[in-house]
C-alpha cells in the first residue's frame, strides 16, 4: 500500500449548484437570493437548494418554504429542472477534462481529478486554469470549490474546508493539521449511525479518530471497509472499491393535488415504468420489487416477487398487486405525501436457466420483446410515443428524472 508524499488529487465541488445554474441561465435572477423548489405554486414543500446569496442570509437546503421566506423574505422561488443542470454538468466536465483528465464523476456537483506533474507543481495555476475556462463558457455565476490532497478521501473533505470558490491543500506532511478543527460528521463515511458507534466506542472527535489503530476501526465498522477508511484518513492512495447495483427504483414527493390515491397510482405507475426501461437498458432482470409510501403521520410497504422480469406487464403487475393490498389495508382518503418504487435483487438473463415447460416463462418471453419493441420505438424518437396505458407526468414533470446523490440521469429518463 503506497503511502504518497505530495498531493496526487483534486476534488471539485460545485457551490449551491441547483441554484447557481438557475441564478446564471435567468438574468432576473442574477444577484438575488434563489431557493429550488420541488414543484410551483405551493407553500407546502421544501428548499432542496439555495444560492449562496440565500445561504448567507441563513436559508439551508431541505428548509421549509415558509421557514426559507421569514429568514429570507426576498428568497426567489423557482421549480426544479433536472434536465437543465444536466445539460450544464456535461459542459462542465467537457471544460475541465480539457485541463486535467478526469479520474471520477462522483455526482452531479463532484468530481476527481488526478493531478500531473505540472498540476502537482504548480496546483493554484491549474485552479485558475478551470476556473478561467468555466467562466467563459458558462458564467460567473456558477463557482466551484477546490480541494487537494493525497488522495479522494482528504481531497473531498479539503473542498468542503473553504465553501464556496475556496481552494484547500491538505499536503501529506501536514496531516491530521486541519482535519483535527472537524466534527465526525464533517468526515465523508460518518453518518449519523456510525457516529453512534463510534461514540460507544469512546470515539468523540476526530483526533481520538486519528489516533485509533486500522484493526479497532475494522472491528467498528464490521468490516474491511474501516481498515480502509484508516488509511485513507491518513493520506495513503487507497481506491474506493468497485461497487454493484442493487436496484433500481424511483421516489417522489407529490404535490396537493396529487396525493389522492387515484393521481398517485398514476406517478406510482410511471415511476415503475421508467424503472423498468431503466432495468431493461442495463441488460438486467429483477426478483423482486418494493412499494413505499409515506403518509403524514404513518407509512405503509410490501413486496412483490417478480419472475426475474424486466418487462412493462410484469412490473405493472406487480406493483397493482401491491396497491390493492394498500387499498384493503389504509382507510379509503388517504392522502398519500411521498412514494418510492424500486427492482432489486438483480440478475442478469444468462444467470437465468430456462424450463422449456414453463407456460410462465414463454409468456414473459414475448412480454419482453414487446416492451424491447416500444424502447426502441421512444429511443428512435427521443420521447415516450408508446407505453402500456396513458402516460402523464404529474405537476412539476421530472418523474423519474431526479438528480440522486449518486446518480446522474440520462437522456432517456426525461422521456
Amino acid at each position: 500500500m503506497r503511502k504518497p508524499t505530495t498531493i496526487e488529487r483534486v476534488f471539485i465541488d460545485f457551490d449551491s449548484f441547483f441554484a447557481s445554474v438557475e441564478e446564471q441561465l435567468n438574468p432576473r435572477l442574477h444577484g438575488r437570493a434563489v431557493g429550488v423548489v420541488p414543484f410551483d405554486n405551493t407553500e407546502h414543500t421544501c428548499i432542496i437548494a439555495a444560492n449562496k446569496i440565500a445561504k448567507r442570509a441563513g436559508v439551508k437546503n431541505i428548509m421549509s418554504v415558509t421557514e426559507a421566506k421569514a429568514v429570507c423574505p426576498d428568497i426567489t422561488l423557482v421549480p426544479q429542472n433536472p434536465e437543465k443542470y444536466v445539460n450544464i454538468h456535461h459542459q462542465f466536465l467537457e471544460e475541465i477534462d480539457s485541463v486535467l483528465p478526469i479520474e471520477a464523476v462522483c455526482s452531479i456537483d463532484e468530481l476527481v481529478c488526478k493531478l500531473d506533474h505540472r498540476a502537482i507543481a504548480n496546483p493554484s495555476e491549474t485552479t485558475d486554469a478551470i476556473k478561467a475556462r468555466l467562466k467563459r463558457r458558462i458564467g460567473h455565476y456558477i463557482t466551484c470549490s477546490f480541494g487537494y490532497a493525497p488522495n479522494r478521501l482528504l481531497a473531498k473533505i479539503a473542498s468542503d474546508m473553504d465553501k464556496p470558490n475556496g481552494e484547500t491543500f491538505l499536503h501529506p506532511h501536514t496531516l491530521p493539521g486541519r482535519l483535527l478543527d472537524l466534527e465526525l460528521e464533517d468526515i465523508p463515511g460518518i453518518g449519523k449511525s456510525m457516529a453512534r458507534r463510534l461514540s460507544q466506542a469512546n470515539i468523540h472527535t476526530v483526533e481520538q479518530l486519528w489516533q485509533c489503530q486500522p484493526k479497532h476501526l475494522k472491528a467498528i465498522w464490521g468490516n474491511i471497509n474501516g481498515e480502509r477508511f484508516w488509511y485513507a484518513l491518513h493520506g495513503y492512495d487507497i481506491t474506493p472499491a468497485p461497487t454493484k447495483r442493487q436496484m433500481y427504483g424511483h421516489g417522489r414527493v407529490l404535490p396537493p393535488e396529487w396525493r389522492d390515491p387515484d393521481n398517485a397510482w398514476r406517478c406510482a405507475k410511471l415511476l415503475t415504468l421508467k424503472a423498468a426501461r431503466r432495468l431493461r437498458r442495463a441488460n438486467l432482470l429483477a426478483r423482486r420489487m418494493g412499494l413505499w409510501i409515506r403518509l403524514r403521520d404513518d407509512s405503509w410497504s410490501q413486496e412483490y416477487v417478480l419472475d426475474y422480469a424486466s418487462d412493462d406487464q410484469a412490473v405493472v403487475h406487480g406493483l397493482n398487486t401491491m396497491w390493492r393490498a394498500m387499498r384493503r389495508q389504509l382507510p379509503p382518503s388517504i392522502k398519500i405525501i411521498r412514494l418510492n418504487v424500486a427492482l432489486y435483487h438483480l440478475v442478469p438473463p444468462e444467470a437465468i436457466q430456462p424450463d422449456l415447460f414453463n407456460q410462465d416463462r414463454s409468456l414473459r418471453t414475448k412480454w419482453d420483446k414487446l416492451s424491447n419493441t416500444m424502447d426502441s420505438l421512444n429511443r428512435r424518437y427521443a420521447r415516450t410515443m408508446i407505453s402500456m396505458g396513458p402516460w402523464e407526468n404529474p405537476p412539476g414533470g421530472y418523474a423519474g428524472g431526479k438528480i440522486a446523490f449518486t446518480r446522474i440521469p440520462e437522456a432517456e429518463d426525461f422521456w
